[in-house]
């Protein structure tokens, strides 16, 4: 038997917070289902049996066409600021939480259905969203960075329209907590102080019980609660900017208690280096551009800080409580680049050396994945010429490499290389990547997705005859436009 079917129960989690909380109700099924991919490494996580995940009752259950034994389906209700702007009630629109298994991991399928906070939209995602959600939560993992994880990814015939007729698809997805900085922005905005209470209480017992002792007698739990957030997504910003993603969407609804990359939607590996690239084609005054989002990530801990401060009780505390993150996010920052570099000593001259090559980078639009894993090979090997090539500004780029150099020379020797290659990718999900998995997906042939796959589990690595995945953009690429419309 399988951990997600008697006798091994389901948790209560989420559903114990009660009815003020969510809606219960079942996924709308969708016919004629079939496979598009699933990930082992997930599935052994959840210690599902192998052989009922490749079975057709699987394919239903996943598809929300048949319930799993035990299981309470049900949308979470939230609210949030999008764009900067308060939103109001928001919810599970198309998102259908099943429950916490005996592991502690949540699974939702995404794409399920009308629910009661889909307000005009049809509870649908399509097959290009999925797929890249479902691609995209495997290669964060991949890469070291806190995400939700996806299960699987089935599709149906079924049109939906966005700018066009498409057809359905739905992705289970995985997660300690789903909860966001919105889900407290809700009750706080209705001045719902009781449910507020249950929810931090709920989180800080479940994810930060250090907050409840750290300083109990003050009473403070609430602003450790904001400060462990804060922190968590310092680390989180930091990861992301040192390794060239871009979210696309960071509303308040779209951050993650716990720290984690949640929501794919209009997001992107930076191809060029361009500070401020917009990745979302709706984000037409660039308030999500590449160089904001550290900024934005603070005005939301900023938003979840004033929901909070009913219980905190003091704005005073409040804002010492967000205080590390401004200085928490340059320090993580700075030690990702660092080792992007291959310098595992601090030195008080690293931060210019970085500022300078930055500036290069961004002058003469150097490719910020290739330019990073050739630099890797230079240190590891010795070719510097594939690394000059990649800049029009010859002279400019070896006078930063004479810096560099004397910079290098003070590290323990042999080391570098090999802690820059397995920090520098070899292989992101490029948008270019993802739309040649999504053409061929569209023609039921799904081995463009099991391919990327595989390489993204694994992106620090080699892997012999695919260097086409790691190589430069077309030039069509960048006519790819990604919105928060799917």
């Amino acid at each position: 038997m399988h951990p997600l079917r008697p006798p091994i129960p389901w948790q209560p989690g989420f559903a114990a917070l009660g009815p003020a909380f969510y809606t219960e109700l079942r996924p709308t099924p969708l016919p004629e289902p079939y496979w598009i991919a699933a990930s082992a490494d997930v599935a052994r996580s959840l210690g599902l049996d192998p052989h009922w995940l490749a079975s057709d009752e699987a394919l239903q259950a996943l598809t929300g066409n048949v319930p799993l034994p035990g299981s309470r389906p049900l949308a979470s209700v939230y609210s949030g600021h999008q764009f900067g702007v308060w939103a109001g009630q928001l919810g599970d629109g198309r998102a259908i939480l099943l429950g916490e298994t005996a592991s502690g991991q949540e699974v939702q399928l995404k794409g399920a259905g009308r629910t009661p906070y889909s307000r005009m939209g049809d509870g649908r995602a399509v097959l290009r969203s999925s797929i890249r959600e479902f691609l995209c939560s495997e290669a964060m993992h991949g890469l070291g960075i806190p995400s939700t994880r996806a299960l699987s990814v089935t599709g149906s015939p079924a049109p939906v329209q966005r700018e066009e007729i498409e057809t359905a698809a739905v992705v289970a997805r995985v997660a300690p907590s789903f909860i966001r900085f919105g889900h407290f922005e809700h009750f706080a905005a209705r001045r719902q102080i009781d449910e507020l209470r249950r929810l931090a209480d709920y989180v800080i017992e479940r994810y930060y019980p250090e907050c409840r002792t750290a300083d109990a007698q003050a009473g403070n739990a609430y602003a450790h609660l904001l400060r462990a957030v804060g922190e968590r997504t310092a680390c989180l910003l930091a990861q992301w900017q040192a390794v060239g993603f871009c979210h696309g969407v960071m509303n308040t609804d779209n951050m993650s208690i716990l720290g984690l990359t949640i929501d794919y939607g209009p997001f992107q590996f930076l191809d060029a280096f361009d500070p401020r690239h917009i990745c979302n084609h709706s984000d037409s005054q660039g308030r999500y551009a590449f160089d904001q989002q550290p900024n934005v990530a603070y005005w939301n801990l900023f938003c979840l800080g004033q929901a909070l401060l009913p219980l905190i009780g003091s704005e005073e505390q409040a804002l010492a409580a967000l205080e590390p993150y401004r200085s928490r996010f340059p320090q993580e920052y700075l030690g990702r680049m660092r080792a992007k570099l291959g310098l595992a000593d601090a030195q008080e001259g690293d931060a210019a050396l970085l500022d300078r090559l930055l500036r290069l980078l961004a002058g003469g639009r150097v490719d910020w994945t290739i330019f990073w894993r050739r630099l890797s090979h230079y240190v590891a090997d010795g070719a510097l010429e594939p690394v000059r090539d990649l800049f029009a500004e010859r002279d400019a780029f070896d006078q930063w490499m004479l810096s560099y150099s004397e910079r290098l020379a003070q590290e323990v020797a042999g080391l570098a290389g090999d802690l820059m290659l397995k920090t520098n990718p070899k292989f992101v999900l490029r948008n270019h990547l993802g739309e040649l998995a999504i053409r061929r997906a569209k023609l039921l042939d799904f081995g463009g997705v099991d391919t990327l796959l595989k390489l993204l589990a694994s992106p620090f690595d080699e892997h012999p005859g695919q260097d086409d995945y790691a190589g430069f953009p077309p030039d069509w690429a960048s006519r790819i436009e990604i919105s928060c419309s799917s």
